[in-house]
């Protein structure tokens, strides 16, 4: 009996081993690993046409000389919708919500301080340096409240953008550049006078102290470029998503290092065309004219459009955010042939060609652009829309409503 129970056993094992030999064994199944979605691009398109426009820019035209400036606000209010509404991102267009008659309150109190500061410069030099200290004491408010007011009257399907940057970092922003601005300003307000000759001409030290101005004035430039562009490409916000531009000083100053370079090819142009017209004019004053307006208007073709074209691919290709990544490869050779067709046909037309020319350039820089987003933007829409009518409906009732800094 206890043979038999032993035996037992060991038949079911040896029954468990040859089913086990016989069968295949089944590994447990892996945990599936989440991978994380291929980015996605999104396409901006701008639909915008010349003719179009033109309607609009004509009657804006119009009603602001009829008002003497007093319809620039609502003109201004119409050319956003417009180019907004035109503007599609992912084949959804913006908006623009602004109210006309809030940037109507900004538009008379920025022009009340600038025309005190015109007359106060006119009194006397004292006088006039204390209005600049005004204007510079107020100016990082208003336009931290324009950047505000701007982003929070902008939506994209439904949902209004946001700009996070506070009225202390504007200060804190703009201070490292008012503090030899100031210095600049009252130096020539107080001083200017024992510059010059009895005559009135300019002396040495006159002379010395412009070119101080312009070299402080370039040294600082890239500066405040890089400040500026800091602050607001750190704080725009959409939904949960919030952007930042991780980008030294040092980029931005060899930035300013190749646009001088450029800057001196072009005045190398500017003279070599001089001395070309002078030679070929032989006592003819309509050559030696054109030559010159023809090196001012390649002067003008090459600067302008490198810095805009390399400003635009540096700031909006360091911007990002969780979950975006923006891209611009805006070419300076298109934008230079753009802009001097614009430039040609505008004296052609005696600036009727105007407003095509803005949407031409503003569908050139638009679609240089391209946005890469890891996530799905509708998921986003849900969470934040409480959000959003809490934030927007503040920044957007803000009192200022101008646009000075975007």
């Amino acid at each position: 009996m206890e043979e038999h129970d032993k035996a037992a056993p060991a038949a079911g094992a040896s029954v468990a081993l040859e089913s086990t030999i016989a069968q295949p064994t089944e590994r447990p199944l892996e945990p599936s690993v989440a991978r994380p979605p291929e980015p996605r691009r999104l396409s901006l398109q701008f639909t915008g046409s010349g003719s179009e426009y033109f309607r609009i820019w004509i009657v804006n035209l119009l009603l602001s000389l009829v008002t003497l400036g007093l319809y620039l606000p609502h003109a201004k209010a119409r050319r956003l919708r417009y180019f907004y509404a035109n503007t599609l991102v992912d084949g959804e267009a913006l908006a623009f919500h602004g109210d006309p008659w809030r940037m109507f309150r900004g538009f008379v109190l920025l022009a009340v301080l600038m025309g005190c500061y015109a007359v106060a410069g006119q009194m006397s030099p004292t006088s006039g340096f204390i209005a600049f200290l005004v204007l510079c004491a107020v100016w990082p408010a208003l336009w931290q409240s324009s950047l505000s007011f701007r982003l929070s009257n902008t939506s994209w399907r439904g949902l209004r953008f946001r700009f996070l940057g506070s009225k202390k970092d504007a200060y804190l922003t703009l201070l490292p550049t008012y503090v030899p601005t100031i210095a600049l300003v009252g130096v020539q307000a107080f001083f200017a006078k024992d510059l010059v000759a009895s005559d009135g001409k300019p002396e040495g030290p006159a002379l010395a102290w412009m070119g101080t101005i312009v070299l402080v004035w370039y040294l600082l430039t890239p500066w405040m470029l890089w400040s500026l562009k800091r602050y607001q490409h750190g704080a725009y916000a959409f939904a949960s998503q919030r952007t930042r531009m991780p980008v030294g000083l040092g980029t931005f100053y060899l930035m300013a290092l190749k646009a001088l370079g450029v800057l001196l090819l072009a005045l190398v142009a500017i003279v070599g065309m001089i001395f070309l017209g002078g030679w070929l004019s032989k006592g003819n004053m309509t050559w030696l004219i054109g030559s010159v307006m023809l090196g001012y208007l390649i002067f003008f073709v090459i600067t302008a459009p490198y810095f805009t074209a390399r400003v635009q691919n540096l700031v909006w290709g360091h911007t990002e955010a969780q979950a975006l990544r923006f891209d611009s490869q805006l070419s300076f050779g298109s934008l230079a042939l753009l802009t001097l067709k614009n430039w040609l046909l505008t004296a052609v037309t005696l600036g009727l060609y105007r407003p095509f020319a803005a949407v031409r350039t503003a569908k050139l820089r638009l679609e240089s652009l391209s946005i890469h987003c890891s996530e799905d933007p509708a998921e986003w829409m849900q969470a934040a829309m409480q959000v959003d009518k809490d934030a927007a409906g503040e920044a957007a009732g803000d009192f200022f409503g101008i646009d000075v800094g975007l």
